[in-house]
């Protein structure tokens, strides 16, 4: 499919230098295609042909309203450039298909000659750019918390150690009617500390000591202990590459991160039937993310997903999903998935989440971590 659309618009065979048409549109990173007069696919790329799923040969036989969501705005779009002869550009545009998921795409849309050679589409998701922003308002949300957490734990635990020192006193001068006051008292003082416990898992304290790190190991790891307790009824799957370079960072830390999400999947899936962890990890070259006050750009090219087959995160705090005390559990205090933020950001990393009704996912994409030098082994 290729090679006989680029071949047909390269004109007569000259002598020429240089790589061959159809492999500069395959070497670009975007999905770019061409459609037909009748709504066929006349070309696709190789990037089109991930993005659609289905390969140049199937989507040969196919047309463009038959690969994606009925009354499309992206169809639409290539029908008026079609009908006009102009090209024309549109933002955001929602795509849901079967096959390829959810995504949200910019899209350009330029006529190729006259009608019969069609018009040529392509496609720049906007998903990797807009979360990439999102991981930047978190860590702000995050430095925020972090600043609050150093305060709570300086300026409130003393004071609340010297309550429940008062209450435990007087607790012995009192009738048993009035016990149950200074009992409530210490219960309540401990719930205070416990919170404030947690938040101080936010301050800066401690240094950040970063290794290579096997991630099956952790995954292995978070995977027993959930299956040994809060997820003893679930199943799991795990989908490893297993040619996966270590990750850079720091095992307990990434082993709480992953915990924090296999709990969060597993309270999820608590009514639902047939429940089912997927554990997953993949390479995904080509996602870099800036330093914030520096030049420096990290490589992000491993990626561990948790995906679970739950009711999905509701609508109205799904944008808000890692800001801190944003929660959807009615005894919930909204700092399991701001701390995940934290300490992903922390790695250099960057998280979002996709979800719907019957899926959610949460993917982590990570640093590898640098070669060590000769003669030095590789951890574990």
């Amino acid at each position: 499919m290729t090679a006989d659309w680029a071949g047909a618009r390269a004109g007569p065979d000259k002598e020429s230098r240089g790589p061959a048409p159809e492999a500069l549109l395959s070497a670009i990173p975007h999905p770019l295609f061409v459609i037909g007069e009748d709504g066929t696919f006349l070309f696709a790329n190789d990037a089109a042909q991930s993005f659609f799923q289905m390969s140049g040969r199937v989507l040969s036989r196919r047309r463009l309203v038959d690969v994606l969501p009925f009354a499309s705005p992206l169809a639409a779009l290539v029908a008026q450039v079609a009908s006009l002869r102009a090209s024309m550009s549109e933002y955001g545009i929602a795509l849901d298909g079967p096959r390829f998921g959810r995504r949200t795409v910019d899209a350009q849309v330029v006529p190729l000659g006259d009608a019969r050679d069609g018009v040529l589409v392509l496609l720049q998701e906007r998903s990797i750019a807009q979360r990439m922003t999102e991981q930047l308002t978190q860590r702000g949300a995050v430095r925020s918390i972090t600043g609050m957490a150093a305060l709570l734990a300086h300026e409130i635990k003393n004071p609340l150690s010297g309550i429940r020192g008062a209450a435990q006193l007087l607790e012995s001068n009192v009738t048993a009617d009035d016990k149950s006051l200074t009992q409530l008292i210490c219960e309540e003082t401990d719930r205070v500390v416990t919170l404030v416990d947690r938040m101080e898992a936010f301050s800066d304290a401690g240094r950040f000591s970063p290794e290579p790190v096997n991630i099956h190991q952790v995954l292995e790891r978070v995977r027993l202990s959930a299956q040994a307790g809060f997820a003893s009824a679930i199943a799991f799957i795990e989908d490893y590459d297993p040619s996966l370079p270590p990750v850079w960072g720091e095992r307990d830390r990434l082993i709480q991160v992953f915990l924090n999400l296999v709990k969060n999947a597993a309270e999820a899936l608590s009514e639902t039937e047939g429940g089912t962890i997927v554990l997953a990890t993949a390479y995904r070259p080509g996602v870099r993310l800036s330093v914030p006050g520096s030049p420096a750009r990290i490589n992000l090219p491993l990626e561990v997903s948790v995906r679970d087959n739950g009711p999905g995160v509701p609508d109205d705090i799904r944008p808000h999903l890692f800001d801190p005390f944003i929660t959807s559990k009615p005894q919930g205090s909204g700092l399991g998935l701001a701390l995940v933020a934290k300490i992903v950001g922390d790695h250099g990393g960057v998280i979002e989440c996709d979800s719907e009704p019957g899926e959610t996912v949460f993917r982590m994409r990570l640093p590898m971590a640098p070669p060590l030098p000769s003669g030095v082994g590789t951890a574990s």
